[in-house]
């Protein structure tokens, strides 16, 4: 018998809704669910490979141990006692922080492991954690937090209601909208345009994005907070600061207007390769425009001065009156209020209280940054990490210098991974444990909702029961838990927490609850996003820092790059770039996502491919001072001169990989040749963005 099931697809930041038919276990079609009050019947080609993923025969679903004879399953109970017995032996020989733990991109989109992953972490006792977030959107918190006082208090772009939107360094086109959940992104945006409004683009490439904008300028890789600091510069000199509803809780317009007086159009726009007349129009237009907002992404957070972007769009966007208005960047109410829960008990985040051992660099809500992880398992010491636990994370493709953490994790003594595949990273553990997932889990967005452009609830049962002997990611981290604090059961469940969330959230009084939801299985509008900034600050003094010393004082570092002169022997900049069909390296086992042309190729200039003897389509070698690789060319005018671009997730070529979609067209890892020492000084973020490189024909 067919039966319908609606769902929040989980695969990327979007959350589109589906339409699932099936029969029985056989799923007939997915498609979108245009009664979703936020996509509206929106899907993009990841929501259909939800069922590759669910009957993925390389997709494990029982614990098993790496043995001389290969992988073997085992029980349950015996997995986890592994853990423990491992983990305590390791922690007894060598102290508490010789355990590692590295979280990675997947947890976000898990409600069960975003409920009861954390008290699993603190239970390991170990403050040597480390996760995706310092190889993405670091710098959005840190700037939130010494702006706003909260470290999820990150502004998202009104897009419905503006008039004018700036993108800096993000493709939405290609990633559906990341810090800002917006499904189907191209109609928002051709909305824009329709009521007279103008979409600009800054990237060094031509994205998808930059396609359909109105205007599209080229930039170096890492000199977006050269323009930003310019727009400001000339705005504050000729306009003067428009704060609008904020003026009387804004603390440090002095400090900003002095810091910046360097930053002319005049003195950047060599730096920039936009001329200064064009600096001073951008900048008049956004002003100008009865409503804005700045958007700035991946590309100006993952780059040598991704905090000062950061601090920098929030700085564009709040004197000229964009700020927590419509049209403008705003903040959310979700039901499940994640910030408004953790404020008030204190947690908005804390950076660098706490320093990594061999390189000294800050800490973020008790994570160091990852580019640091290979050298502290390599360098020998006390609080080296001898043991690893990696959570629904690759770090090998997603992290800089993979081959340097293959080689670290092949030193540990012990590791265990929680995940559903044998991966590039998983391949190194002594023990892999695999949560149920997908279409046999429940899910709730508890992280997106905070994150997007209008404010919306969705509860999604599970379409498929699970396997009788498989458990819940939920299930597995509170069973260790219990083991590794010696407590008993306390009867918790992620639905007894959602709905505890709900009925005390900022619409539990008008009845939002569980079961309202459970009614309402293609979700629920709760409105745009309204303003809210006054009441939602969480700094001590209730002003919002406009010009924290901690960005001022990064200041000279940035003026410094107006003379830097490339390296000769590495004359080219690398860029990543994003697909539609891929979400990091977790996608490429899919066969309806890897299907099609050779997607992991290396783009280049005309002039740059000339210059090197280079025809479309052949097989070049790109090298850096870390690594090198060899991949296909694709000669465009779509990038940048003096740029190259491939994009990152690909290199599943390794030995001991169980991916047998992926393994058929591997591609190349761009982390091969990205470098851990190479970060954001400010930040401790990873700075893939503009690594010098050099392209050869073979």
């Amino acid at each position: 018998m067919m039966r319908t099931h609606f769902r929040t697809c989980n695969l990327c930041e979007a959350m589109c809704g589906l339409e699932i038919k099936v029969e029985g276990d056989r799923i007939l079609s997915i498609k979108g669910d245009k009664k979703d009050p936020l996509s509206r019947g929106h899907i993009c080609p990841k929501a259909v490979a939800l069922q590759d993923i669910y009957y993925d025969e390389d997709r494990l679903k029982y614990p098993v141990r790496k043995t001389e004879a290969g992988w073997e399953r085992i029980g349950w109970e015996e997995a986890y006692d592994m853990v423990v017995e491992k983990v305590r032996a390791v922690q007894a020989k060598y102290g508490r922080d010789s355990v590692g733990v590295y979280a990675g991109n997947p947890n976000v989109h898990n409600f069960g492991t975003l409920l009861y992953l954390p008290n699993f972490l603190r239970s390991l006792a170990t403050k040597n954690r480390f996760s995706a977030t310092s190889a993405d959107q670091l710098p959005h918190h840190v700037a939130a937090l010494f702006m706003f006082g909260h470290g999820f208090m990150i502004p998202i772009p009104d897009i419905d209601r503006t008039d004018f939107m700036l993108i800096i360094g993000a493709n939405p086109l290609a990633s559906n909208g990341s810090l800002m959940t917006a499904p189907d992104y191209a109609k928002r945006l051709k909305a824009i345009q329709k009521r007279g409004g103008k979409v600009v683009v800054i990237d060094p490439r031509k994205t998808e994005t930059a396609q359909i904008a109105d205007r599209h300028f080229f930039i170096p890789p890492g000199r977006d907070a050269l323009l930003l600091a310019a727009m400001i510069q000339h705005i504050l000199s000729e306009k003067g600061a428009q704060t609008g509803h904020l003026a009387p809780i804004i603390e440090g317009m002095e400090s900003l207007k002095s810091a910046l007086e360097a930053f002319t159009p005049e003195a950047v726009s060599a730096a920039v390769r936009i001329s200064a007349d064009d600096i001073r129009t951008l900048a008049e237009d956004f002003a100008n425009a009865p409503r804005a907002v700045c958007h700035s992404r991946m590309g100006a957070s993952t780059q040598l001065f991704g905090g000062l972007c950061q601090w920098l769009t929030n700085v564009l966007n709040l004197i000229t009156g964009n700020m927590d208005s419509e049209g403008g960047a705003m903040f959310t109410l979700p039901a499940f209020d994640h910030v408004g829960f953790t404020g008030s008990q204190g947690k908005t985040g804390v950076f660098g209280n706490r320093k990594s051992r061999v390189r000294g660099l800050p800490a973020y809500g008790g994570e160091f940054p990852v580019s640091t992880l290979a050298e502290e398992i390599l360098t020998p010491g006390e609080g080296q990490i001898k043991a690893m636990v990696t959570v629904a994370g690759n770090p090998v493709l997603s992290a800089p210098n993979g081959k340097l953490l293959d080689e670290a994790f092949e030193q540990l003594e012990f590791m265990v991974s929680f995940d559903i595949y044998i991966n590039e990273t998983t391949r190194h553990a002594d023990l892999i444990i695999p949560p149920a997932t997908g279409l046999e889990t429940p899910h709730y967005d508890l992280i997106f909702n905070v994150f997007s452009i209008r404010n919306t609830a969705k509860y999604s049962p599970a379409l498929f029961e699970k396997l009788p002997d498989q458990r819940y990611d939920w299930e597995i981290y509170k069973a260790l838990t219990q083991r590794f604090t010696e407590t008993p059961d306390d009867g918790s469940t992620p639905e007894k927490t959602l709905a505890f969330a709900l009925e005390n959230g900022p619409y539990g009084r008008k009845g939002l609850n569980l079961e309202t939801l459970k009614a309402h299985p293609n979700g629920m509008d709760l409105g745009a996003l309204r303003p809210c900034l006054t009441k939602r600050l969480f700094t001590k003094d209730k002003k919002i820092h406009i010009a924290p010393d901690f960005f001022i004082q990064d200041l000279p570092r940035l003026q410094k790059v107006q003379t830097d002169t490339p390296a000769t022997d590495f004359p080219l900049a690398l860029i990543g770039r994003r697909d539609l069909r891929s979400n990091n390296s977790w996608m490429h086992n899919s066969p309806r996502l890897v299907k099609g042309k050779n997607r992991c190729t290396v783009l280049i200039h005309p002039n740059d491919a000339r210059a090197a003897g280079i025809e479309d389509g052949q097989i070049v070698r790109v090298e850096s001072p870390t690594g090198r690789v060899e991949l296909p060319a694709e000669v465009t005018e779509n990038i940048m001169e003096g740029v190259v671009s491939i994009p990152h997730g690909w290199g599943h070529g390794r030995k001991g990989v169980r991916l047998r979609v992926a393994q058929k067209s591997p591609g190349v890892s761009i982390n091969d040749l990205t470098d851990g020492r190479r970060i954001d000084a400010l930040t401790g973020n990873a700075a893939f963005s503009g690594v010098p490189v050099r392209v050869e024909a073979i």
